[in-house]
Formats: C-alpha cells, structure tokens, sequence
C-alpha cells in the first residue's frame, strides 16, 4: 500500500492521534505526516502511505494556506483560546485601515519568535513540555517565509485572515506580532489549513470510527503529487533498470534544475533524480525495482 492521503484532520485530535488511526489501518506499511496541526485547528493533514513517507521532505517545502481567526484585545500563554487568556484593559480597537496599514512588514521573508508552547527543542526538551512546568522558555527567532496575507472579515474583536506561508510559520504567532504593531495583543481562536501545495481540504477526506482498510485505499492518491514541484522526465525501461542498478542516467530538464522526479510514460513515479558525475542523474529517492 503506498501513496498520498489528504485528511481534513478533525478538531480535538492531535496529529499523532490521526496517524495512529492510519498507521492501524495500513500495517504492515508505514505512514506519517508532513506538518503538524495542533488540537485546536482542523484541515488538511497530508499523511503519506509506504514509499510515501519516504517523500515528506518535498510535501513539507510547499506552501501552506490557512484561514485563522484572531481575537483582539486579550492574551494568553500559548497565544491560543486554549490557554490562560486575560483581556486587556482598555485595548485600543484599530480601524481595518490601520490592519491593513501593517501587513505589508509581514510579507516574504521576515523573522519570527515561535511560541513557548510549541514542539521544538531546548537543551533537548520540548518547548511547551518546560512551558508547562512553568519555566522560562527563551526561543531564538528564525527565517519564515509569508507570500499572502489577506483580511476576510473584521469585527472587533473578530479579525479572520487568510495566509499563505512557507513551512515552519506559526499562524498564531503571526497574530501576535500583528497585534502588536498594532498596540495590542491578540490570541488565535479558530484555524483551518485549506491547502498545503495541490492538496486541498475540498478534496479531503475526514477519518472517522468506520474508517477500514478498504475506504482508505481506495483514498490514496500517486505519490508522484508530492514532487509535483519539481521538473518531471520520463525515463524509458531500460533507463528504468539502469536506476534500480544504482548507475547514473541522462535526463533532459531544465539548465537549472537541482532536483527531478523520474516518471513512467504512465505518469508513475520512479525515482527523484539530483546531479551525478559527469552530467548523469543519480537517486536520492529510488522506486525503480517497483516497475521492473
């Protein structure tokens, strides 16, 4: 069994939890995901299935797009409803001219400070485990890149975004350092990931207690949808034995090209190809056996 499935991951589970259920379902194949989404939001969880999993680098490099919603005026520890929230005392209400007025500072590639209740390492230990024990957590603030920033409503205190972002951008967190541009806070209330790259929550699927092996195979998508990103060339047969060999083969793709996914005249994928020696493509990712 392998291939792509894309969740609408439900409110109240944890991604872990989502895979878990999967995991259960495709034995003996392995399965994963490729970006995590708290408890607190819903949308597309992208789970690749047996040779799948070995591509969720590339599913994590596409872009990201989420519809969220901001509370303003109040706070919290995790900057989500679902911590210590404290309203603000007489918080100024910005107009939605002075909202829009500060977005522009947050498109393309811009620094952020992520959450103390997040999953990354201190010394060693999760953040949001050393948040929990109350103890100072102090994240360095790293590169993310934003393509799209757009207001859908606003109604004080009610302030719904959609944004488009590269992997690694904390949605709540950019709700917080907007709120402050602003001279206030805010805490993020309601998220849903719509897309991560061509895969989109219309097309998702949502699992449920009479999800089976069956409903979930028949759910499984090419995993070629995750290099879709890259340059594409079709390889015959006998360039096809030559790759589940281990030896290098000559592709025609663009001059530029770093990365290329070998294709079937099917349309199936074969292998991601990188620069070898003397202008051959060797594989980083090889699936070649599979069409032998």
């Amino acid at each position: 069994m392998h291939g792509i499935l894309n969740l609408n991951k439900p409110a109240g589970k944890t991604s872990r939890d989502v895979v878990n259920i999967i995991q259960r379902l495709v034995r003996p194949a392995k399965t994963g995901h490729a970006g995590t989404l708290d408890p607190l939001a819903t949308g597309v969880l992208v789970c690749p299935v047996g040779h799948g999993t070995k591509l969720i680098e590339f599913i994590q490099r596409m872009p990201k797009t989420y519809e969220v919603c901001f509370l303003l005026g109040r706070q919290s520890d995790t900057e989500d409803i679902e911590g210590d929230v404290q309203l603000l005392d007489d918080p100024p209400q910005p107009s939605r001219d002075q909202v829009e007025a500060v977005l522009p500072m947050y498109l393309g590639t811009i620094q952020q400070v992520p959450p103390a209740f997040s999953a990354l390492k201190v010394a060693g230990k999760r953040a949001y485990d050393l948040a929990r024990q109350g103890k100072e957590v102090e994240l360095a603030s790293r590169e993310i890149e934003v393509y799209a920033i757009e207001i859908l409503a606003y109604d004080y205190p009610e302030l719904r975004m959609r944004i488009k972002c590269g992997s690694g951008t904390y949605i709540r967190s950019l709700g917080r350092d907007i709120a402050r541009d602003l001279r206030t806070e805010a805490i993020m209330s309601e998220l849903v990931r719509t897309a991560i790259g061509s895969f989109e929550i219309a097309d998702a699927f949502q699992p449920d207690d009479q999800l089976s092996r069956g409903k979930l195979a028949a759910s499984l998508q090419p995993t070629s949808l995750a290099v879709s990103q890259l340059p594409h060339a079709t390889v015959s047969q006998e360039e096809i034995l030559r790759l589940a060999q281990g030896k290098l083969i000559e592709v025609s793709v663009p001059a530029a090209a770093e990365e290329v996914a070998a294709m079937t005249t099917a349309g199936e994928l074969v292998a991601v190809l990188v620069p070898g020696k003397e202008g051959g493509w060797r594989t980083i990712r090889n699936f070649a056996n599979d069409y032998l």
